[in-house]
């Protein structure tokens, strides 16, 4: 069983943020091997702007990251872009052993295999 360590990470939110010791963090933290185990699982939030993004989304996913994609700009721009790009997405993700959700309407989370998402008692 993994437990997160919440100590030291500062919040995230739409601006930039920066640690205790007022070092710039990149919105997302530096990769670290456990000693001995296989990569920590990250989370990243990006925004979808584009078609374009979807082969960066696709490789974080496949490096343990957990993708949680703002959909906005994308629709905003396009609803037949979008469209196709989801599509994309949710083949991919299936086709690694990932998974995909919605969240609320302008969010989709991307798992990396071995991530499940828990969509409630059914």
């Amino acid at each position: 069983m993994r437990v997160l360590e919440l100590r030291g990470f500062p919040m995230l939110n739409n601006s930039r943020s920066k640690r205790r010791d007022n070092t710039e963090m990149s919105g997302v933290m530096q990769e670290r091997k456990m000693e001995g185990k296989s990569k920590e699982i990250l989370l990243k939030a990006l925004a979808l702007r584009s078609i374009e993004d979807i082969p960066k989304i696709q490789e974080d996913v496949t490096n343990k990251t957990i993708v949680i994609l703002k959909v906005t700009p994308l629709a905003q721009k396009s609803l037949e872009e979008l469209k196709s790009s989801v599509e994309q997405l949710y083949e991919f993700a299936t086709s690694v052993g990932g998974d995909i959700a919605r969240l609320g309407d302008e969010r989709v989370v991307i798992t990396p295999p071995g991530v499940k998402i828990w969509r409630g008692l059914q």
